[in-house]
Parts: structure tokens; C-alpha cells; sequence
């Protein structure tokens, strides 16, 4: 085991670039199909030369699968398919000595309907009490007890044999936890202190803002205020309970916080809560300059007064990827209207999320990194009978769900399966190996080598906020340090600022030295 980190505290995640791991599609290093953890040891070294700062896994856990790992059955365990804890401690250490942390995930709203807890409940045990287990409504209970809905779509209730109904905020293998029980919180500080001493350096926290549900579990009604399970106030203390564990190790949190309200979001942010959250807005802007600027004005604004960073990302596992959503007609992210074979320009995607990618590692904050957009990879069509997020079953096959997104990746072109490993558990698509890291390597031109060098140039921006420079409609130019970002969003090329040096450019200038429509340029002032 590794030994506790100290409970110093130097910064580095103010401004680093984190690369996120989903690891059952990164690299397969027993042959069987599925991404695991010697496969991520492998390739530790393609990691360190992309310059990352930080590696953030998806659950690596004990899980029965049903939602990718977030159903969690042992947090203290490794899933066999993936490896075992002796190995994530040496690809903790291993990373390490490479100047690479590492931060996982961690699932506190639910867990696997085969964690002990839940089979105990079942089993009628005083466990019951960590769950929502309540009578239906109805002349027989017939009911579910409210109206509440899973994110996956349908009730969010399933009955039990013996009548009663489990909540379920996702699928029906993912009962929610109730918070209002000390014995609930207690585990989760337990199990912050057990990763934090194997040398984890952080924690990524999953639907941060549901935790917490009104004790009477009312019905959610037009205009409710406040709303009976989303960021209730009583979590806050939950979070101010996990700092001060965090603080004992000089560990960081990361939330996933979905508000609108900015002011409600910066309330997570405070220096006795979370270190950081995921910025959305950002990430559903279209490929517009004027709501891409304020994106970036409204995030730095919001965490302003909290002097917490802001957090930049362009994909995850749960979104479709930016090449594929870039080359759209309507480029804007929104889970309800994803829809299976949008014609897409890939051609034109690309360029946007070269452009993309200057953009956000040119702002100041914290950059994350989904595997495989170094890459440029688009979204992949899954066949229907390969689909295995769950949320295209519950959506009755409207939505296609996240698989896309989620392709082993490839990283060897002359070899089978683009050198993933055994025959991937999601089938790569025709061409996939065009795509792969080995390939890219060796092209000055490619998005593999546009990150490398990017993530190599960030620090000429310095630490300050950006200075919005005078653009043409369409442009979104700025200063920050001794260097300034253009990036041209308008339909027709522009020329560039007075500058002293082209510091890196994401596709090539025109013949006139001017930068052509969906293409981001690093300058030196």
C-alpha cells in the first residue's frame, strides 16, 4: 500500500490537464476484449509524452456492469475484468513516478443492487434504512410513492416482492443510498481514506448535486422550490464532512454539478467544500463566437467570488464526441435530442475541434481530456443488438445511448483490432485503425501531435485571466500573459493581431498569412 499523500496542498490542480480514463475501452492488456489495468500500465509512457498532469478513472470497482461500473458492489475492490487492487496501487505508484496523479471516481448517490447492503435490506435487515424503501400508493400500494422519474427515463421507483418500492434515481440495479443516515456517511469518509492512503491524489464525485432528498419524498411539482432531491441544502454539509478528510492527504475534489443557478453552483466551490466542478455550459455551447464568449465570461464570473478554478472540457463518456457533434448542422449538446445516424462532416468536425481543443487548453483553469479526442475520434454507430448502456433500453430504442462514445480505442494500425487488445466489447468501426496512436505519432499534422504540442506550449499563457483583444464579428480573440488565442468562427478568413512569433496554429494559414474559418491559432505578443 502506498503511503498517505502529505497534507500539503502546492496548487497543481489550478491549472493542470487531467486525461480521462474510461478504462474497460483504453487498452487491453490480457487479450480478453475488455480494457483493464495492465493495459493502462502499458501505456503509461504514451501519457506522460502527451504531458498530462492527471489521470481521472472511471469506476474501476467491483460491479456487476449494468451502467459501466457506476453500479457499485465493493468500493474496496478492483472488478476482476479489469485487474485487482494490488495492481491499481502499482498503476497508482507506477503513474506517480512518471509526474502523473491520479483520481478516481466515486458514486455516492447509489449503489449495485448486489452490494451487501442492498441484499441485506432485501432480506429484510435494518439496512433497509440506508435506502428510500416505502409503501406504494393506491388501494393496494400498486402505485409507485411518487412521481419522481429516472434520469434513464420511466419511474424512478421498482417494487419489491414484498410490496413495498426501492428509488432509484437511474436504472433499477442502482438503488439510491439514504443520506440522512449517519451510517451512509460514515462508509463514504471511510472510503475516501482508503484510496487516499493508496496515494490517490483525488476524487471525482458522480452527480454531485442528488445526493440529499427531502425526508418526505413529496412529489416533484411544477415550480417546487426547493426541489425535493436536487441541490438540497443539507448536502453541503456532506461536502464540508469529505474536505476535511481531503485536507488530512492534500487530496482534491472534482464535482459533477449540473445548476443553472450560477449562484447555487458557486456554492460547491467554497474553501471548506469542492476544489473544482465540471463546467457544462461550455461544453453544450454550438460553434458560435458570441455564446462561446459568454460561456467564458459567465464560468470565469461564477468562480470568481469563491476563487475556485474553472474547468474546461469538450467530451466525456457520456457525451457525443466532438468531432461527430462539431461537423453537425446544430452543434449545441442536449441528451434529448441525440437521434441515431445525423448526418455528420467530419471534415468539418475536425477542423472545429482542433480549434476546440487551442481554445480550451488556452484558457486558465483546469483542462480534462476524454481518451481518444487526442485522438480525433468521431462517435461510432453501435449496431442495435451490440447496445449495452442502459439508457437506450429504458428509452424504449429512441436514444442510442453512450456506446458511441465509448469504442476501444486504437493504437496500432497494422495490427488486429487497431491494437486494442483481444476482439473488442464494443465492435470498432471499418477505418478505425486510420485513427490509431502510432499512426499519429509519426504525422507533424495530426491531432495527436496538435495535443502533445499544445499541452507542451500552455504555460506561455501565464496564470491570469484572459484580455478580450478587438475582433471581427465572429472571432474570438484574447491575451493572457505574453501570448494571445485567435480562433476564427466567422464564415471568411481573417488576418491575424501584430504579433512576434506563430507559437503553434491548428491548421495551416492561407496563402495571404491570414487564418481560414474554423481554425485557432497561439501567438506570441
Amino acid at each position: 500500500m502506498g503511503q498517505p499523500t502529505p497534507a500539503t496542498d502546492d496548487g497543481w490542480w489550478r491549472s493542470a490537464v487531467i486525461y480521462q480514463v474510461y478504462v474497460r475501452s483504453f487498452a487491453d492488456g490480457d487479450g480478453d476484449g475488455t480494457g483493464d489495468l495492465a493495459g493502462v500500465r502499458a501505456r503509461l509512457p504514451y501519457l506522460a509524452e502527451l504531458g498530462v498532469d492527471a489521470l481521472w478513472f472511471n469506476p474501476w470497482y467491483r460491479s456487476p456492469m449494468k451502467d459501466g461500473g457506476y453500479d457499485v458492489a465493493d468500493y474496496r475492490a478492483v472488478d476482476p475484468a479489469f485487474g485487482t487492487l494490488a495492481e491499481a496501487e502499482k498503476l497508482i505508484a507506477e503513474a506517480r513516478e512518471l509526474g502523473i496523479r491520479t483520481l478516481v471516481d466515486i458514486v455516492p448517490n447509489h449503489v449495485s443492487d448486489q452490494h451487501p447492503w442492498f441484499r441485506a435490506a432485501l432480506a429484510g435487515g435494518p439496512e433497509r434504512e440506508l435506502f428510500h424503501i416505502r409503501p406504494g400508493r393506491g388501494e393496494h400500494g400498486e402505485l409507485p410513492p411518487n412521481d419522481w422519474q429516472s434520469e434513464f427515463g420511466g419511474p424512478a421507483w421498482t417494487r419489491l416482492p414484498d410490496g413495498d418500492w426501492y428509488l432509484h434515481l437511474f436504472a433499477p440495479e442502482q438503488p439510491d443510498l439514504n443520506w440522512a443516515h449517519p451510517a451512509v456517511r460514515q462508509e463514504h469518509e471511510d472510503i475516501l481514506r482508503f484510496w487516499f492512503e493508496r496515494g490517490v491524489a483525488g476524487v471525482r464525485i458522480d452527480s454531485a448535486a442528488l445526493l440529499v432528498k427531502h425526508p418526505e419524498l413529496p412529489d416533484v411539482t411544477e415550480g417546487r422550490d426547493p426541489h425535493p432531491y436536487v441541490d438540497r441544502d443539507e448536502l453541503h454539509d456532506v461536502y464540508r464532512a469529505w474536505r476535511a478528510v481531503a485536507d488530512e492527504y492534500g487530496a482534491v475534489f472534482v464535482g459533477e454539478v449540473w445548476l443553472p443557478d450560477a449562484e447555487r453552483f458557486a456554492r460547491y466551490l467554497r474553501p471548506d467544500e469542492l476544489h473544482t466542478a465540471f463546467n457544462f455550459s461550455f461544453m453544450s455551447c454550438p460553434w458560435d463566437a458570441a455564446r462561446l464568449r459568454r460561456s467564458i465570461d459567465d464560468t470565469l464570473a461564477e468562480h470568481a467570488p469563491v476563487g475556485a478554478p474553472a474547468t474546461w472540457v469538450l467530451c466525456n463518456h457520456d457525451v457525443t464526441r466532438t468531432v461527430t457533434r462539431y461537423g453537425r448542422a446544430d452543434t449545441g449538446f442536449d441528451f434529448a435530442t441525440k437521434a441515431f445516424g445525423t448526418p455528420t462532416d467530419l471534415a468539418l468536425g475536425t477542423c472545429r475541434a482542433r480549434a476546440a481543443a487551442l481554445l480550451s487548453l488556452a484558457l486558465p483553469g483546469v483542462v480534462y481530456v476524454y481518451q481518444g479526442e487526442e485522438l480525433g475520434l468521431p462517435e461510432a454507430d453501435i449496431p442495435l443488438d451490440r447496445i449495452e448502456d442502459p439508457m437506450h433500453a429504458r428509452s424504449g430504442g429512441t436514444d442510442p445511448g453512450r456506446d458511441g462514445c465509448r469504442v476501444p480505442l486504437p493504437w496500432a494500425a497494422g495490427e488486429p483490432h487497431a491494437g486494442f487488445g483481444g476482439e473488442p466489447w464494443l465492435p470498432q468501426p471499418d477505418g478505425w485503425a486510420a485513427y490509431a496512436a502510432d499512426r499519429q505519432a509519426e504525422d507533424p499534422g495530426s491531432m495527436l501531435r496538435l495535443y502533445r504540442e499544445a499541452v507542451r506550449l500552455r504555460p506561455v499563457f501565464g496564470d491570469g485571466p484572459p484580455t478580450w483583444l478587438p475582433a471581427p464579428d465572429g472571432v474570438l480573440a484574447f491575451a493572457r500573459a505574453d501570448a494571445l488565442c485567435v480562433v476564427n468562427l466567422s464564415d471568411t478568413p481573417v488576418d491575424l493581431p501584430a504579433h512576434s512569433e506563430l507559437l503553434l496554429a491548428g491548421g495551416p494559414l492561407d496563402t495571404a498569412g491570414r487564418l481560414p474559418r474554423d481554425t485557432a491559432v497561439w501567438l506570441r505578443a
